[in-house]
Formats: structure tokens, C-alpha cells, sequence
């Protein structure tokens, strides 16, 4: 849901999270512990379904949070990404 009311369905969000991480707007999702650690594996959300993460800091190596290494990040959501998007249309499907 937008700001102005306005909702729109989504199939999955990719969190570009720059580099002052604040996810106060994922409250109530679940998507982090108690010790504010985001629980996700190589980008992807471990707790929400269709939510992916990219920059965040040691999210698959050291430089996941450095120009260096937020691309081989952003390409390993990106086929996760497609993967599950593919599944979903074919549960859609049966």
C-alpha cells in the first residue's frame, strides 16, 4: 500500500539497502530476530515469502555491502528471484 491509499499486488520485493540499512518499515514481519539480525540466506528472506535482500553487510561474504561485492549478490536474488517466480506461477497453474 502506498502512502496515498493506493494498493498494488506484488509478487516479490527486492530490498536495495544502500548504505544506512533501516528496516523500520518491515516491523511486524517477522523478517528479523530479536538481536535485529535480518535472517535471510544469500538474499533471500528466510521468515517472508518473496521478500529479497541486496547490500546488506556479510549477506554472503565480507564485500556483500561493497561495490565489489553487491554484484555477484544482486545476480545470485536475481536467479532466486526467478526461480521463485516461476514456482509461484506454476502453483497458480495446478
Amino acid at each position: 500500500m502506498w502512502r496515498d491509499g493506493q494498493e498494488d499486488s506484488v509478487d516479490s520485493i527486492i530490498l536495495a539497502t544502500g548504505y544506512r540499512f533501516q528496516p523500520d518499515y518491515l516491523t511486524g514481519l517477522g523478517a528479523w530476530n530479536d538481536h535485529g539480525q535480518i535472517l535471510q540466506q544469500s538474499g533471500r528472506s528466510l521468515t517472508v515469502p518473496g521478500l529479497f535482500y541486496v547490500g546488506l553487510s556479510f549477506q554472503r561474504t565480507y564485500a556483500s555491502a561493497t561495490l565489489r561485492g553487491v554484484g555477484p549478490d544482486a545476480a545470485l536474488v536475481v536467479r532466486q528471484l526467478r526461480r521463485a517466480l516461476r514456482a509461484s506461477r506454476q502453483d497458480e497453474r495446478s
